[in-house]
């Protein structure tokens, strides 16, 4: 099994990236492959823009890795309750060349924060969202509280019941 993971963010230091790896980790016998938002930087997505690139070929990458996978991993940052703009921004130029860009892969959908709600805003927005865009959702994860949730130097979740939520779900992907 092939798991495509990423953060809708673009932070090197995201926290949504390194939510995605453990996750994208604990399933057995899987080969993944972790992407970054930033390699996938494109302009600020426009019709007039569009006219003058055409279909852009960072998009195309992007939408072949998607179409790699068996299996999405995909942890949203939350930014004043919405999807970063550099994760809409790329959805936006994906979603031009192929509407259904989540190609119905089974998707692990997750975000954490800092705060207590753990991205509920945008986990809320993509899961009516994504469908749009032929996502598969087959589990949803949140992580609230990151900084006190997750061990940054053993990159795990530290508390154990959430830990043993998202390792529940896991094992569910693979039964």
């Amino acid at each position: 099994m092939k798991i495509i993971a990423f953060a809708g963010s673009p932070s090197k230091k995201s926290i949504n990236k390194k939510l995605a790896t453990y996750a994208a980790g604990l399933f057995e016998n899987a080969q993944v492959e972790i992407l970054d938002l930033n390699d996938y930087e494109m302009p600020l997505f426009s019709v007039d823009k569009e006219i003058i690139i055409g279909q852009h070929l960072l998009a195309k990458a992007f939408l072949e890795k998607i179409a790699s996978a068996d299996l999405l991993v995909i942890s949203l940052a939350e930014n004043n309750g919405n999807y970063s703009a550099a994760f809409k921004n790329t959805v936006d130029w994906c979603s031009r060349i192929n509407g259904k860009i989540f190609q119905e892969k089974p998707m692990l959908l997750m975000a954490t924060s800092p705060g207590a709600r753990g991205g509920a805003s945008v986990l809320e927005i993509a899961k009516n969202n994504f469908p749009r865009f032929s996502a598969n959702i087959k589990a949803v994860f949140s992580l609230p509280s990151f900084d006190a949730n997750f061990d940054i130097e053993a990159n795990v979740i530290s508390n154990p019941e959430f830990d043993n939520q998202l390792k529940e779900i896991v094992r569910d992907f693979q039964i």
